[in-house]
């Protein structure tokens, strides 16, 4: 007997070590069809949209609870590799036994099971099922990056587009100021617009998603509120973003945190070999362009009566809040928009006459329409100005000191193409002939 036992705990050992998920979907090809859910104890089963029902299934008949159902990668592939081992083994080999009412007869208690990732074998699991998940979907962004048979018409405008899909995306981008990140970062692509078009077409806001009685009233309210973009506490859209499939159990706002805080961890690095270039800053609201900061900030406040250190002090601005502003106002200009009432014109020259003559320049408007998460992106790439912003020691506290920051990645996907078009870059060809 001895000698049986400890042969059944080598087979059980073997077991633990060499897993292997199951492939129910490459075995037999009636199986692709079968998407339905099975217990794991009995033959009752589910429709892959009744999730919930097995699982409750599961509570009440079989006193299983499944801990963290929402990190599973593939629920199906997980339900029916446990549906194998229970029938290998006792439950108890696996679960956590949570006994209720404890303090009642022993007649009403009651003994639930509970299978989580504490247990090695489950947390492979999960694991292995992440993983192939993650290769699929790298897989379909790969197929969707390189399709050339893409077409589409924008959602604002109606303009038909052929292609590539970053083509649309760069266009919304430019034409619209509806930026939904680096194309190359969604997956789903097309389902993704569907929705999209699909709220816009129920007039419904992208960002606030409130409800307006008509298509030009909610076209007025997305541009006055900068309301451009999508909701990025809707989790509905987490699924078309590569950055939620990355690391099982992590949204896309905790890897963000985790870059940051990495990026932090080398503030302790030796720059005493640094040596700084000059700079040449142009001006926001004229081609005048400076060596310093100190003079470009001097010109703009004598001849535009734009004083950016006088702004920076009255609203307590820190570096990235100075950063969104001059993002903000560098757009506004770009655009032919006065950034003091948004009113547009047909050239830069009839904006800055406007500005002028109706001391718009120094009027900022409010501040949760600049304030905003897009404009930590540059307007332009080669943008000297933000460079030479920050704070100065003798204005931070201890408690500005120790606030972490967050830094958002800059969006490369049109880096060759603003090197091109970039204004500035024009602006200086433009100074050089003159010379």
């Amino acid at each position: 007997m001895a000698e049986a036992a400890s042969d059944t705990e080598v087979v059980k050992d073997c077991i633990l070590e060499a897993l292997s998920l199951p492939e129910p979907l490459s075995a037999d090809p009636n199986q692709v069809e079968n998407v339905s859910l099975p217990c794991i104890f009995c033959e009752q089963s589910y429709e892959k949209e009744e999730k919930d029902g097995l699982l409750k299934h599961m509570i009440i008949e079989h006193k299983l609870v499944i801990a963290d159902v929402k990190l599973i990668a593939n629920f199906r592939s997980y339900i029916i590799y446990w549906k194998k081992r229970f029938a290998e083994q006792e439950i108890t080999d696996f679960c956590s036994v949570i006994r209720t009412n404890s303090q009642a007869p022993e007649d009403q208690q009651e003994n639930f099971f509970l299978l989580c990732d504490v247990l090695p074998e489950d947390r492979i699991l999960r694991e292995e099922l992440q993983q192939e998940r993650l290769k699929n979907i790298l897989e379909q962004q790969h197929r969707e990056r390189s399709d050339t048979s893409f077409q589409r018409s924008c959602m604002f405008c109606s303009e038909e587009f052929k292609g590539n899909r970053s083509v649309l995306f760069n266009h919304m981008n430019e034409e619209h100021s509806f930026n939904v990140g680096l194309p190359d970062n969604i997956v789903y692509c097309n389902e993704y617009l569907d929705i999209l078009q699909k709220k816009m077409d129920s007039l419904q806001c992208l960002y606030c998603e409130k409800t307006f009685r008509d298509k030009n009233t909610l076209k007025d309210h997305m541009r006055k509120k900068q309301h451009r973009r999508v909701n990025p506490r809707n989790h509905e859209y987490d699924r078309f973003y590569i950055i939620n499939y990355l690391e099982l159990g992590k949204s896309w706002e905790e890897v963000q945190s985790e870059d940051d805080q990495e990026l932090g961890d080398h503030n302790d690095e030796d720059w005493s070999d640094w040596e700084e270039h000059p700079v040449s800053a142009f001006c926001l609201f004229c081609e005048k362009q400076a060596d310093t900061t100190e003079k470009l900030l001097s010109h703009m406040k004598v001849c535009h009566h734009f004083d950016l250190h006088k702004i920076k002090t009255d609203l307590g601005l820190k570096f990235y809040q100075q950063v969104k502003l001059v993002n903000f106002i560098r757009r506004q200009i770009h655009q032919c928009r006065c950034h003091g009432c948004q009113e547009k014109f047909q050239s830069k020259p009839e904006l800055i006459t406007h500005m002028e003559k109706d001391n718009h320049i120094g009027i900022l408007p409010a501040r949760s329409i600049w304030d905003q998460p897009q404009y930590y992106f540059p307007t332009y790439e080669n943008d000297s100005l933000l460079c030479t912003l920050s704070d100065s020691e003798e204005e931070l506290t201890a408690q500005d000191q120790n606030e972490e920051i967050p830094v958002f990645g800059e969006d490369l996907s049109s880096l060759e193409a603003l090197k091109k078009g970039s204004i500035l870059n024009q602006l200086v060809r433009d100074s050089t002939l003159r010379t």
